[in-house]
């Protein structure tokens, strides 16, 4: 009798070598996780030690300054205004302007502003004005000797005056000073200076103050060294400014210029520049000729160390008007 049996194949080896392979990779990726672990570790423990401190600011000891209050600072950019020798007087109680000679506010008139000037009636002018008077032209006199501004306000010097030279009706002229930087200077010696019959062309200026002292227009002015250069300055440039403009007057038309300029410890002009000119080229020249005509002494060593290293600061305005 025959028997048929069925037998089962045998596992493959394919599937043996697979189910081994899948065992290696799976071994595989949890070591290489573990070994990225150990590594991002290593790095967040150990990987200070590898980069540079950072350097470590020292602590400054505190520092404590002392200011004396008790002396105020000095007065600056005090404006200037020119005192004649008849309005003289002795030291003011206050300092409102600074000028060659001391002089005491007072107004002819009562007080009908706010301004610490006097109340007049006058011409409507950019400038200031305290009087009336024509111009006339420079005649140099004898060189007075050195003194103390307390001698010379005792005892006042008085300026010989010229027959003055009117200007012409149809066209005025006039020089006009702007006030310069300046520090309060010591008062211990006056500059020398050459007296002479010079005197600017002036109209007295509508003014509305509030000075109540009664009397010829004046202000609380201090003379000082600086005041008393800066008159000579003033007085230097309007003599010759006045001598070119008679020379050539009727190449000069109606307009108003203003000049900046400094004068250093020598005495001498420098650094012109103008800033505005609203009359012509000829108007130009005269101002600018003017200022380099001067001849000055050397500023007063006392003066000098009150003011910056270029030396003296001016602004100067310079007006040929009709009427």
């Amino acid at each position: 009798m025959t028997t048929a049996e069925f037998i089962f194949p045998p596992a493959s080896n394919a599937f043996l070598d697979r189910k081994q392979e899948f065992r290696k990779v799976l071994w595989a990726l949890l070591a290489a996780l573990l070994i990225h672990l150990l590594v991002a570790f290593a790095l967040a423990a150990f990987g200070g030690a590898f980069t540079p401190a950072e350097p470590v600011a020292e602590e400054k000891p505190m520092e404590m300054t002392l200011v004396d209050l008790a002396t105020p600072p000095p007065i600056k950019n005090t404006p200037f205004i020119e005192t004649d020798a008849s309005k003289q007087a002795p030291l003011p109680d206050q300092k409102t302007f600074e000028s060659n000679a001391n002089s005491i506010a007072a107004s002819e008139v009562p007080a009908t502003g706010d301004l610490p000037v006097p109340s007049q009636e006058g011409k409507e002018r950019p400038w200031m004005d305290l009087e009336t008077h024509s111009a006339s032209l420079s005649q140099d006199g004898a060189q007075p000797q050195p003194k103390s501004l307390a001698q010379e306000t005792a005892q006042p010097s008085q300026t010989p005056q010229a027959t003055p030279e009117t200007t012409p009706d149809a066209e005025q002229f006039a020089l006009n000073t702007m006030p310069s930087p300046s520090v309060e200077p010591s008062v211990a010696r006056k500059p020398e200076q050459v007296r002479s019959t010079y005197r600017p062309e002036k109209q007295q200026t509508r003014l509305a103050g509030s000075i109540t002292n009664r009397g010829a227009s004046a202000v609380n002015a201090v003379g000082t060294p600086l005041g008393q250069y800066q008159k000579m300055l003033y007085d230097a440039v309007g003599s010759r400014w006045y001598y070119h403009v008679a020379r050539q007057r009727d190449l000069i038309s109606i307009g108003t210029l203003r000049l900046v300029f400094s004068v250093n410890r020598e005495g001498k002009p420098q650094n012109l520049k103008i800033v505005e000119n609203s009359s012509n080229e000829s108007f130009a020249n005269v101002c600018l000729q003017s200022v380099l005509d001067i001849e000055l002494p050397p500023i007063p060593d006392d003066v000098a160390s009150t003011l910056p290293s270029e030396g003296l600061d001016e602004e100067m305005s310079f007006t040929m008007y009709a009427n």
